[in-house]
């Protein structure tokens, strides 16, 4: 009987794709290894060929794919016996050189391999696939042969255990997450342990992405920029580390007090992003604030820098935090969460919902995020929007009166006067926005 082609498959489109596609990945092969010694199997004839292989034993038999893997077999068989004489010739040069050089490290990398392997599979993918599928892993694998150098250099500048931090941000993303329940598991409170998760990711996500931006990024772009990534990450945690480096100071610099203001400016955009994420009836009733608070901030901070223009600065860099990825952080925040929800529960019931303002005070000198979180979570199952907008200022304006302390504490009150009359500034803005919410002004 003989084979017959799946005719659908080769659409003139698909085999000029697999063509181009094939050729480009060949060019990227030849580049990646200009200046190796031994030259692989592959490159810009070799690798066309062996996607149309790949590409004609889908196609005589694309049902179960026997032929397919049968070529597979064959063709990593023979890499595999490629590599195998490679490490032996490897090995004799290698001793050569220890001989006269000294010891010398193998080169075991199996690139040419996998390359192989790669632009055979990419006939069938081609064929079979959407033909996005099949760019965008030939991309794909030219940006990673192309940026060998770059991605090393990066992967030198790691710290140790920042592997393991990006592991358990995964873990607290894909393992917890899924696995938690959706329902309430007390009286005490409607929040279920899925919604308690869900609000540590999202501050755990917000919070890692300003620390991975702060650590590879700010420290090359200056102070500024450093603080307002700060913000995103912790305000809280930003002043004290700028009110510190102030005070270390030989004489005020403004950058760094313009800095501290800065940290907190870019903190309302933050729980404005946390709100929308869980509710964004209550985001749009707190925007009108945010959009008078976030933009005061920065022209505190601008006249900050401007009120000492001529003056002379030291150039300064504001010292990365601590990575905000241990489990046990989240644990705390979780922790903090739970009590909090029952705190707000007990206070709608005890005091109604003014004692809610209370409890903002007193949750703005802890961390305002768990808070802020409960009462987005709340307004989303129907609470009080105007009572919540104004209660989220409360917490933040107590937080903004907390580091205007920190600020005076470990800036001294020569350098941290300035930077702390206008946390208060902001902090008295954000009680009478919330008042104005309220219809009190």
């Amino acid at each position: 009987m003989t084979p017959e082609f799946a005719a659908p498959l080769f659409e003139p489109e698909r085999l000029a794709v697999l063509l181009a596609l094939s050729f480009f990945f060949g060019l990227a092969f030849e580049e990646y290894f200009a200046r190796s010694r031994i030259k692989p199997p592959g490159g810009v004839r070799t690798f066309p060929l062996v996607s149309l292989a790949g590409a004609l034993l889908y196609a005589l038999e694309p049902k179960n794919g026997v032929l397919l893997l049968g070529g597979m077999l064959i063709l990593g068989a023979w890499l595999a016996i490629y590599y195998y004489e490679r490490l032996v010739h490897q090995h004799a040069e290698t001793d050569d050189e220890e001989l006269v050089h000294g010891p010398s490290k193998l080169d075991a990398g199996i690139m040419a391999p996998v390359c192989n392997l790669l632009a055979f599979l990419l006939g069938p993918v081609t064929l079979a696939a959407p033909l996005w599928v099949a760019v965008g892993i030939a991309v794909v694998a030219v940006l990673l042969m192309s940026a060998r150098e770059r991605l090393h250099s990066f992967a030198a500048t790691l710290r140790a255990g920042e592997i393991v931090t990006l592991g358990k941000f995964l873990i607290i993303i894909g393992i917890v997450l899924p696995l938690v329940p959706d329902t309430p598991v007390t009286s005490l409170t409607a929040i279920t342990p899925y919604q308690v998760w869900l609000a540590v990711v999202a501050v755990s996500s917000l919070s890692y992405a300003s620390y991975l931006m702060q650590r590879f990024i700010a420290p090359n772009h200056g102070v500024l920029i450093s603080a307002a990534l700060g913000g995103l990450y912790s305000s809280t945690a930003t002043t004290v580390v700028l009110s510190r480096r102030t005070r270390d100071m030989k004489t005020a610099a403004p950058r760094l007090q313009a800095a501290i203001v800065l940290a907190t400016a870019i903190m309302f955009l933050r729980i404005l992003t946390v709100v929308a994420i869980f509710s964004t009836d209550l985001a749009l009733v707190l925007l009108p604030a945010i959009a008078i608070l976030c933009p005061l901030g920065l022209v505190l901070c601008f006249a900050l820098m401007w009120g000492a223009r001529g003056t002379s600065d030291p150039a300064t860099e504001v010292a990365v935090p601590t990575n905000p990825l241990e489990l046990s952080t989240a644990l705390v925040f979780a922790a903090l969460f739970i009590a909090l929800s029952i705190a707000v529960a007990w206070a709608k019931t005890r005091f109604g919902e003014s004692g809610l303002f209370a409890l903002g005070a007193l949750a703005g000198f802890t961390d305002v995020d768990p808070f802020v979180l409960n009462l987005a979570q709340g307004a989303r199952q129907g609470g009080n929007l105007t009572v919540a907008a104004s209660a989220i200022l409360v917490a933040a304006s107590a937080n903004n009166f907390l580091k205007a302390s920190y600020t005076l504490a470990f800036a001294g009150r020569t350098k941290g006067l300035k930077p702390a009359l206008a946390l208060f500034v902001l902090a008295l803005t954000g009680v009478a926005a919330a008042a104005s919410i309220l219809g009190w002004l």
